[in-house]
């Protein structure tokens, strides 16, 4: 009997040691989750910021491109005025070509 009591106590050694080697594991484990959610929590905290930021980098980049698109308008219509004001100049120097050129020939004005 003493005999399987031995075996009975070697069994019990073995189980206790697995047992323990179980609870090492698990706090091992335990502390790699703990890591785990804090890097994790960081992360999200960081996205957080990031997304931010670029929400504001993207109202800042519509605005300006509003503000873009308005200028690129006056300048359009600015230049189609300054075209109208070109060519009725160069008609209004024409006309005056030719008044000046008929008055040129007009008896009236020829000196003797």
């Amino acid at each position: 009997m003493t005999q399987q009591g031995a075996v009975l106590q070697g069994y019990n050694n073995e189980l206790v040691k697995c047992i323990e080697d179980l609870c090492m594991q698990k706090e091992e484990l335990n502390k790699q989750i703990q890591q785990a959610e804090e890097e994790k929590n960081k992360l999200q905290h960081e996205i957080q910021v990031l997304s931010e930021q670029l929400e504001c980098v993207c109202e800042n980049l519509a605005q300006k491109v509003a503000s873009r698109n308005d200028l690129d308008k006056i300048l359009a219509e600015t230049e189609a005025a300054y075209m109208k004001i070109l060519d009725s100049s160069r008609t209004l120097l024409n006309v005056l070509k030719k008044e000046v050129g008929s008055l040129k020939h007009s008896p009236d004005l020829k000196t003797n």
